[in-house]
């Protein structure tokens, strides 16, 4: 059991804490001084039951100095630990820290990709076993500060290596503790740089609106953005749900603190459970060993974007049920409270509403989260923007392509308003980027132009609608008159199965040459 003693800062007051303890027979494996003054005494004492606490915690608060106790589910150095790894295990570049021998310390998990071992296997590697003709204790040395964008090899490919010095506030070589580095792959800038141009604009501005029904409902998300409660978006896959959460995240009071996101359809029920509310320390065997921190306790005064709500566990649902009540919420294999101010922005490709009508989905989780909704138009029925749209993609496309924007012929153009678009505005992005990167002399034409037929009806099949419509039809009767003339060999049974004479069956045979008019 971890516990906190809230206390007055005199000389001996740990003394006395620890002598009742000692008294009791309690071991303490750990301890630590926390508070804005040095007012709380944090121990962990792995023998301490519950009914052992509650019968010590009068004595406790006997004690001078001593203002109260209560257990906590971490000390202050295991909660800065788990928030640590977890934010750099939220970077997918490699990040390490080496010390002034040489050796790997520590590393992140896109460092132990790197290097081709388990994170735990890091520390201790020595640095120059994988990078070659580089002395980085010596170049700390030496510049004693920041090194960003030095060229280097690492298992024979180039990266560019922030370095960032450990040093204390002294600017003595001694103090050097070593260094953190940074890795990021050469091969790769342009994309980096694309994606830092994406982020430029932000918020609503980063939504196109070329469409007038899209421009009222980012009319509606504007309004709604600034209000402290839960906002539903539906709408079909590719139509920027995330986009629109993003951006009523930035334009609200909480706009500054993180938003953190999570796929409800993506993942197990279990693995979805700790990663939303995390776990207590020992709470299942592999867990880890001090527990984890899930996205709502990092998210902490920010926005919460689920997104496939509608594929959330019955379980689950029970969970969010209780944190939208309450505002609190329990760790998996924890019975300690937990209360954060989080908002709570969710997304779905489904109609809840059919899903709590079918039993499939809570109707009280269904009307918490629907205080504020909005419904994002499938691309069909934003065809006026077409248009719009395809040159901001086509713009975008040939920028992080690296070429000039191409011109868009007319038949392309009209390929692309007659398709239906399952996939919406993500589909017609990919789309376009494929055709950018397959057009020559600067022009998409309507080859370049691929696009699957999945999820459309196709009435006649790879019939020819080449010529004008008596030739389309000629061809057309002559086709099933050809297909039931094997089972209907004679004109008078033929024209008995189409409704029709037999004279005027065996006319048409005649016409198209097929087989014998015979009575």
């Amino acid at each position: 059991m971890r516990i906190k003693v809230h206390c007055q800062n005199r000389i001996g007051i740990l003394r006395d804490i620890l002598n009742l303890l000692v008294e009791y027979g309690i071991n303490v494996l750990r301890g630590e001084v926390g508070g804005d003054h040095g007012n709380a005494i944090y121990l962990h004492c792995p023998n301490l039951i519950n009914l052992q606490f509650q019968a010590l915690r009068p004595k406790f608060e006997s004690i001078a100095g001593v203002f109260g106790v209560k257990r906590v589910g971490l000390m202050p150095s295991e909660r800065r630990h788990m928030e640590l790894n977890a934010l750099l295990g939220a970077l997918d570049f490699p990040v390490l820290s080496i010390d002034m021998g040489g050796s790997i310390v520590a590393g992140n998990r896109g460092a132990a990709q790197l290097l081709g071992v388990r994170v735990d296997e890091v520390p201790g590697i020595p640095l120059s076993r994988y990078v070659e003709d580089f002395d980085l204790p010596e170049l700390v040395r030496a510049n004693k500060s920041r090194i960003n964008g030095l060229r280097i090899k690492v298992k024979g490919d180039v990266f560019l290596a922030d370095i960032a010095p450990l040093q204390s506030e002294h600017d003595e070589s001694e103090a050097l503790a070593g260094a953190v580095l940074t890795l990021h792959r050469a091969d790769r800038i342009g994309e980096r740089i694309y994606n830092v141009r994406k982020q430029e604009l932000r918020g609503f501005d980063s939504i196109f609106q070329s469409s007038k029904v899209m421009a009222a409902v980012v009319r509606e998300a504007r309004r709604m953005a600034p209000l402290d409660a839960p906002l539903l978006i539906e709408g079909e896959t590719g139509t920027g749900k995330e986009l629109l959460a993003r951006a009523c995240h930035l334009a609200s009071p909480r706009g500054q603190a993180p938003l953190m996101a999570l796929n409800c359809a993506g993942l197990p029920e279990s693995m979805a459970e700790t990663e939303l509310f995390g776990y207590g320390p020992g709470a299942f065997e592999g867990a880890r060993a001090e527990g984890k921190l899930g996205l709502l306790e990092l998210t902490a005064g920010g926005t919460l974007f689920l997104d496939g709500v509608g594929e959330m566990s019955p379980r689950l649902q029970v969970k969010l049920l209780r944190f939208l009540q309450d505002g609190c919420f329990r760790r998996v294999g924890s019975d300690e409270e937990v209360y954060l101010d989080v908002r709570v922005i969710c997304a779905t490709q489904v109609d809840l509403s059919e899903l709590c009508a079918r039993g499939e989905f809570r109707q009280d989780l269904y009307h918490r989260l629907n205080v504020l909704s909005l419904h994002i138009p499938p691309l069909r029925e934003c065809m006026d923007g077409l248009e719009g749209l395809v040159q901001h993609f086509l713009d975008q496309a040939s920028r992080q392509i690296g070429c000039p924007m191409p011109r868009l012929a007319a038949a392309a153009m009209d390929k692309l308003g007659q398709y239906h678009w399952p996939g919406n505005v993500r589909q017609l992005e990919n789309v376009l980027f494929q055709a950018v990167s397959l057009c020559e002399g600067g022009v998409v034409k309507s080859e370049h132009i691929r696009l699957p037929d999945y999820g459309v009806r196709q009435p006649l099949g790879d019939f020819s609608l080449d010529g004008d419509l008596s030739q389309i039809v000629g061809r057309f009767e002559r086709a099933v008159l050809e297909s039931l003339l094997g089972e209907y060999p004679s004109s008078r049974a033929l024209g008995k199965r189409l409704g029709v004479s037999h004279t005027t069956i065996a006319n048409k045979l005649r016409e198209y040459a097929l087989g014998k008019s015979a009575e």
